[in-house]
């Protein structure tokens, strides 16, 4: 049996929680304490669809600029510098600084150092901070901050999914705008929230392995 080694750890801000890195020959996790692997580097389906849903919404738009909430593993990142042109931007922001180091250094191979990229640029600090002070800045969001669209462990993360939040996403939207949100499951809630800020909501089921197989995630695309 190979042994999973923990490689790093890090402090969630405004939170007392921590996440882990961990190794096990070719595999990567990333863990809170108590709630098991947040993700793992060999699992990623779902989060290249997020990517690949929201960019077939954009249509002709080959050099569009995007907002990705959380770098994660970096797989939609990657998906989505695959799905633009030369021109594009793809700006990831990622709350943990030592998240977007382990991506640099330690666990950057799966996903393709996709912070390699010059059409990618990182900002280290939380997406809500772009998206109030860009209006009509980005093409399309993409979030994958939390397991839905609910604060997993950071309350602060909740203004995102709210009323005013989405308010805010909307006008940091371009005009014919995509917003794309991952969740572990389902929610009637969010999508009737997303119809009164009248947005046009579609709602993609996605398996997170590449064989189909796994639980269902949930992507809203909305426009």
């Amino acid at each position: 049996m190979i042994p999973r080694v923990l490689l790093g750890t890090a402090l969630i801000p405004d939170t007392d929680k921590e996440l882990q890195l961990y190794q096990s020959g070719d595999l990567f996790s990333i863990k809170i304490p108590g709630r098991g692997d947040l993700m793992n580097s060999r699992v990623h389906g779902s989060e290249k669809a997020l990517a690949d849903l929201a960019i077939e919404q954009l249509g002709a738009n080959e050099n569009p600029r995007l907002l990705i909430g959380g770098l994660g593993m970096g797989f939609t990142l990657a998906a989505s510098l695959r799905a633009v042109g030369a021109a594009a931007e793809v700006v990831v922001a990622e709350l943990v600084p030592e998240v977007v180091t382990w991506n640099e250094t330690l666990m950057g191979a799966p996903a393709g150092h996709p912070l390699a990229d010059p059409r990618s640029r990182v900002y280290v600090g939380d997406v809500a901070d772009l998206i109030r002070q860009e209006p009509a800045g980005f093409d399309a969001i993409l979030m994958d901050v939390d397991n839905g669209p609910e604060a997993l462990v950071r309350r602060e993360n909740d203004w995102l999914y709210s009323p005013a939040g989405l308010r805010s996403t909307r006008s940091a939207l371009r005009p014919n705008g995509v917003l794309a949100v991952w969740s572990s499951s389902p929610d009637r809630v969010f999508s009737k929230r997303l119809q009164q800020e009248n947005f046009n909501v579609r709602e993609h089921v996605v398996r997170p392995h590449r064989a189909g197989k796994g639980p269902r995630h949930h992507i809203w695309v909305a426009s």
